[in-house]
């Protein structure tokens, strides 16, 4: 006769082998993939749902979208010139408006609702430069134009010596960043701007800047006129809204 301790131990050993497949869970469909043609839909429905993933991928980003990025979420028959245009006439009458900043899009308050969310005070950030003193403010000018540019090369511009407080200021700002190493004695570091620069500076890219001819012509880039005239350059005197 078997023994209770045998008995036991076939028992326990019958469930250990049963375990596994009453644990394994049912298989789960595959998710299905993102359909971006929408061809089951009329053209019009179509075209309005491609309107609202863009603004919603817009919206929902903390920085501004590529247009490569966004190109994913519509069918390839999509203009997406005539989309993006629609959708700033849509948002006419909206507080916002879609920019085209610093490589992507982005949605920004109007500037006449500016002072309606300081007053709030909530951490919203500006969209617009911070302010920078005079100094600064023909440093980051000069560095655009320039770059990459050493801190010599930026005080021979200025005429005066450009201190590395002012570097360092425009660097936490993140406005500006280290570059390559000038090939000169001490190999400084040479200065370039940032996308953080282009963004509140409302620039798609470097080649939005004024043409440096005709700022040279209007005697905008002498170092006599440069911290008188500089504002308007890049656009400070613009009242701007927030991000």
């Amino acid at each position: 006769m078997r023994s209770m301790k045998a008995v036991r131990r076939e028992a326990t050993s019958a469930q250990e082998a049963r375990a596994p497949t009453s644990r394994r869970a049912a298989p789960r469909d595959p998710e299905p993939l993102f359909d971006a043609d929408l061809f089951d839909l009329p053209q019009a429905m179509r075209w309005r749902e491609w309107m609202g993933r863009v603004e919603a991928a817009i919206f929902a980003s903390p920085a501004p979208v590529t247009r490569e990025a966004l190109a994913k979420l519509v069918g390839r028959d999509c203009n997406f010139d005539d989309l993006i245009s629609d959708i700033r006439d849509d948002l006419r009458a909206r507080p916002y408006d879609l920019v085209h900043v610093a490589g992507g899009y982005q949605l920004r308050t109007k500037p006449r609702y500016a002072d309606a969310i300081r007053v709030l005070n909530n951490g919203a950030r500006a969209a617009g430069p911070p302010a920078l003193t005079p100094t600064e403010l023909l440093a980051v000018t000069a560095i655009a134009y320039l770059q990459p540019a050493t801190r010599a090369e930026l005080s021979q511009f200025a005429g005066r010596e450009i201190s590395r407080d002012v570097i360092g200021s425009l660097k936490a700002l993140g406005l500006i960043a280290a570059g390559p190493r000038a090939p000169m004695p001490g190999a400084p570091y040479a200065y370039v701007t940032t996308k953080r620069f282009l963004e509140v500076f409302g620039l798609a890219s470097l080649r939005d800047l004024p043409d440096i001819e005709k700022l040279e012509d209007a005697g905008l880039l002498t170092p006599s006129s440069a911290e008188r005239d500089l504002n308007g350059v890049l656009g400070l005197t613009e009242q701007r809204g927030e991000g």
